[in-house]
Parts: structure tokens; C-alpha cells; sequence
């Protein structure tokens, strides 16, 4: 199997160091495979995209010296296979219109955590709108042990979720149009091939929920790895919604040193003076923390 891999970022403002974490994982274990690096733009939230942001991306990694092997692929433009798909799964009858509002779904997990039962979304409309406009379509997952989620993250190490009690019938496409993140993942990644998937431990809980669409779908699974997040002084995630600031780009190998340290990646006492030296370094050092037998 050849590897591919890839980094997605989604344009809400400049890449932060919590990006560069993800990204630095994900192209190092691409080369210590000898495998190819792709980079998607997830764009297709078009109300937080921030203009000019996912440009302003793709030119930080390429000076930090991450350069992906093919075109970059953007969401945006792929809107009419998100439509395809949910067509493939409308006609299996998992999928269904909801006409449920946030607050009526907020009140109904309230009330069912009170009755200290479960969290999730409660299948509302799983036998009809009752009247109501249709505003989102779901997916049904299935109940019982179909419904148990297990895979072993290359990281994190075993993981299970039930999507019926933990979950309950996801979105597919939100009442304001918009595709939802667990659809269009599972699409652009089969399409691309992706055999490997390194992100933050923070989308770890969606991995259950693309596995079973993927199984939906006919579509193969990835390879999962989750990596620690990194998090802010009052142990928030880092994130452009909490003030995480841009990456200097005059400095790229101080910030790629102190992600490499974020991983436990052990680069030796001296320094990397350049880009060249310092992924040359700190691809042996994935390998070895991986125990990957390929090095590039």
C-alpha cells in the first residue's frame, strides 16, 4: 500500500502553532514513509472562512518548508460530490430530514440528562418532521452492538464509541446549508486515497462517526494517529477562536523545534541550523518514536 497523507486546514485566520503541530506530524509521518503529503483547504464552512486566510496558509507552510506532492484541493469546489454522496446514502434510507430547531435539541438533552439517561441526539425525527419544515438531513446509526465504533489509534491506543448512546443520528447537512465536516471529510479523503490521517487528539471524537459513514459509503478506512493537543495558560486548546496568534514566519525553525518537542521528538543536543537539517533530524526522530522500519 502506497502512503498518502495529508494536512487540513481550515481558513479561519492564519496558522497557529496548534496548526503547526498537526501539519509538522502529518508531514513527518508522510516522510518517514516515503509516502506523499497532500494539503486540503477546508473551506466549506463559508461563514468563519476568513478571506485571504487560506492563501496566507499555503504560503507559511511552503516557508516553513513543507511543500505538499500534489495541488492543494479546496471544498469549496467539490460541493457537487458532497451532494453525490448524500444522494448514495439517501437511497439506503439511513439518511433523513430533521426539522428539530438547537433549542428543541438542547431541551431534550437537558431533560434526558435529568433523567440521567442519554446525551444524544434522541432520533426526534426519525419517524417523520410531525409537521415541522425540514431543516438538516441525518444519518442513522444503528443500535446494539452495531452501533459500538472500535479502532486503535497509532498514538492514542485503543479507542471505542457508541454512536447511539454517545452520539445519536448525526448531520450531514446543517439547516443553514452548509455541509457538515463529517461528510465532506470522508468524501475528500476517499477520493484522494488517503491511507493515513494525523490530527489533533481534539477530532478524535469524530473518528467513530467517519468510520461509520465510511462503512456507509462502501469506502475504505484510514490509518488514524491523534496527537496531543496543544493547549493555552488555562489548558483551552489553541485555537484562533482564543487568541492563538500567527506563526512568525522569520523564524521558522524555532517554532518547528518547539513543535518537534511538543511531540517528544528527541532532535539531539545541537541546534538544526537549517530547514534541510532539521526535517532530515526530525524525520529519523519520528521514525524511531514510531517505530516505523521506512525512513526517508
Amino acid at each position: 500500500m502506497t502512503y498518502r497523507g495529508r494536512f487540513a486546514p481550515s481558513p479561519t485566520g492564519p496558522l497557529h502553532f496548534g496548526s503547526l503541530v498537526s501539519a509538522l506530524a502529518s508531514w513527518l509521518d508522510a516522510r518517514a514513509q516515503c509516502g506523499a503529503w497532500l494539503v486540503r483547504v477546508e473551506d466549506i464552512d463559508g461563514p468563519r472562512t476568513v478571506p485571504g486566510a487560506a492563501e496566507d496558509i499555503l504560503a507559511t507552510l511552503e516557508r516553513f518548508g513543507m511543500r505538499a506532492d500534489e495541488a492543494p484541493v479546496w471544498q469549496s469546489q467539490r460541493i457537487a460530490r458532497y451532494q453525490q454522496a448524500l444522494e448514495q446514502l439517501k437511497s439506503t434510507g439511513l439518511v433523513y430530514p430533521c426539522g428539530c430547531t438547537r433549542k428543541e435539541i438542547a431541551d431534550s438533552l437537558l431533560n434526558a440528562h435529568a433523567r440521567n439517561t442519554t446525551l444524544a441526539y434522541p432520533g426526534t425525527c426519525r419517524k417523520g418532521l410531525h409537521g415541522k419544515p425540514a431543516r438538516a438531513w441525518r444519518l442513522r446509526v444503528p443500535d446494539g452492538d452495531a452501533a459500538v465504533i472500535t479502532f486503535d489509534d497509532r498514538w492514542q491506543g485503543p479507542q471505542t464509541q457508541n454512536l447511539a448512546t454517545e452520539v445519536g443520528d448525526f448531520v450531514l447537512r446543517r439547516a443553514d446549508d452548509q455541509w457538515a465536516y463529517q461528510l465532506a471529510v470522508v468524501v475528500d479523503d476517499a477520493d484522494a486515497g488517503i491511507t493515513h490521517i494525523v490530527r489533533g487528539a481534539d477530532l478524535m471524537d469524530s473518528t467513530a462517526r467517519q468510520i461509520y459513514l465510511q462503512r456507509c459509503l462502501g469506502v475504505a478506512t484510514p490509518a488514524y494517529l491523534h496527537v496531543p493537543v496543544v493547549t493555552n495558560e488555562h489548558g483551552e486548546k489553541l485555537s484562533k477562536q482564543n487568541g492563538a496568534t500567527a506563526l512568525d514566519s522569520d523564524k521558522p525553525l524555532e517554532a518547528l523545534g518547539a513543535a518537534a518537542r511538543h511531540l517528544g521528538l528527541e532532535l539531539g543536543s545541537e541546534p538544526p541550523a537549517t530547514l534541510e537539517q532539521f526535517y532530515s533530524v526530525a524525520t529519523a526522530a519520528w521514525a524511531k518514536r514510531m517505530n516505523l522500519r521506512a525512513s526517508a
